[in-house]
């Protein structure tokens, strides 16, 4: 006896198979129109986009405009690559326009299927993303489908680290720009902190198609950008707190070994006031406990943590009057880190070296909340099946396995 899911499957073919089917019909469309699109000069191809652009920017839906967009785009392809796409790469590609996750594998063509329905919605102007994980896929995929948008009459930009301000500007003004998502949500940052709109590089997010999309959008989801810039310089203020610290006795204070903390008793509180007013770090008036006191307090347990907790030669060392941490389970220096919060500073300060002035975070964003700005999402990867509850919930991405050219051995 077969279950009632299991005759449903057979008699309707599951979720997936419904999916598969429901664009077969557009794919036959496709096919259909290839001979008349193979007939049309290199010039042709381009006044056909021309044309297409101009219905779309008159209000024809995208979807009216798939069919010869895809087919268009297909025969760009086939000119400047050699590369004819395969009906399961025209479903692919119909389902990313659709907004949804193609699970397609390795060796289907994925960069190829990107071409597809970027081509269709750059046709409102409104410039597409494609968004890879590593810069040196992001160069290599933009020159290679670069001659596919060319011969389609369409722009191409790429980004990188590093890149100047003029060449960024104009690569995200193309209508197709590729780059990793570090950059793009960097961008996002710097964009936030320039002072007038005609500086930012990233003038709207209409489209994005993430490749890798389990690695970026799951993964890292979480991960933060953070732009960070100096803080004022309070290098007086750490010197003076750091004086006092060998004044205190033990009944002053308790270490906890475990959390590396410090906590001041009673009398630990009372010595504090008595000596910062003397060191006219605190009004006469003032105690430890009102809100101006706060950031006077939150030094003097950093300066407290630096010298208690923190051995010269077992958690950091001195080298070129420098305080280098050392890692507790490797034992290597980790050149360039520094403790957060002025512990660092306290350090500093107890070795009597040059305080470099706390960092302050400016800007920062998760790839998450970068991602969901986008007004469409899609993404493509070899293995999405697995999380695609995920990909629901959180970004209300579909996920569609696109089947193989040719049967898998």
């Amino acid at each position: 006896m077969l279950g009632i899911g299991t005759l449903a499957k057979k008699v309707f073919g599951t979720p997936n198979d419904r999916k598969i089917k429901a664009t077969r019909p557009l794919v036959a469309q496709i096919n259909a129109l290839e001979d008349t699109f193979e007939k049309l000069s290199d010039e042709g191809l381009k006044d056909k986009t021309v044309e297409l652009r101009k219905r779309a920017l008159e209000g024809e839906s995208l979807d009216a405009l798939l069919p010869e967009a895809f087919a268009n785009a297909r025969e760009g392809a086939r000119r400047a690559l050699g590369l004819r796409a395969f009906d399961t790469q025209l479903m692919g590609g119909i389902f990313l326009h659709q907004g949804n996750i193609s699970e397609m594998k390795t060796g289907e063509g994925k960069t190829l299927v990107a071409t597809l329905p970027a081509y269709l919605n750059a046709l409102t102007g409104r410039g597409v993303h494609v968004v890879t994980v590593n810069e040196y896929l992001a160069k290599r995929d933009s020159e290679w489908m670069s001659k596919v948008f060319d011969a389609l009459g369409m722009t191409t930009g790429v980004i990188w680290s590093g890149q100047p301000d003029e060449e960024k500007m104009a690569a995200y003004s193309c209508d197709v720009t590729y780059a990793t998502n570090n950059e793009l949500g960097f961008d996002y940052l710097r964009d936030n902190m320039k002072p007038s709109l005609d500086q930012v590089f990233q003038k709207q997010h209409n489209f994005a198609i993430v490749d890798e999309v389990d690695s970026i959008l799951i993964d890292e989801a979480r991960t933060p950008l953070i732009i960070s810039g100096p803080a004022e310089d309070r290098s007086e203020l750490y010197i003076t707190i750091d004086k006092m610290i060998p004044l205190l006795s033990e009944e002053h204070y308790e270490i906890d070994e475990k959390t590396r903390g410090v906590t001041f008793t009673e009398e630990g509180n009372d010595f504090l006031e008595q000596t910062l007013r003397e060191h006219g770090l605190l009004e006469a008036e003032a105690s430890l406990y009102d809100p101006e006191s706060t950031t006077v307090v939150h030094h003097v347990n950093s300066a407290l943590r630096a010298h208690k907790l923190f051995q010269r030669d077992k958690d950091y060392i001195v080298r070129d009057g420098e305080v280098v941490l050392i890692d507790e389970f490797t034992g290597r220096m980790m050149a360039g880190r520094r403790l957060s919060e002025g512990l660092h500073q306290a350090i500093e300060a107890k070795e009597e070296v040059n305080i470099q002035p706390e960092n302050t975070t400016l800007a920062s964003v998760t790839f998450q909340n970068y991602f969901r700005l986008y007004d469409k999402l899609s993404g493509m990867t070899g293995t999405a099946l697995t999380e695609a509850e995920e990909f629901a919930e959180i970004y209300g991405l579909g996920v569609v396995e696109v089947p193989t050219n040719k049967p898998i051995a």
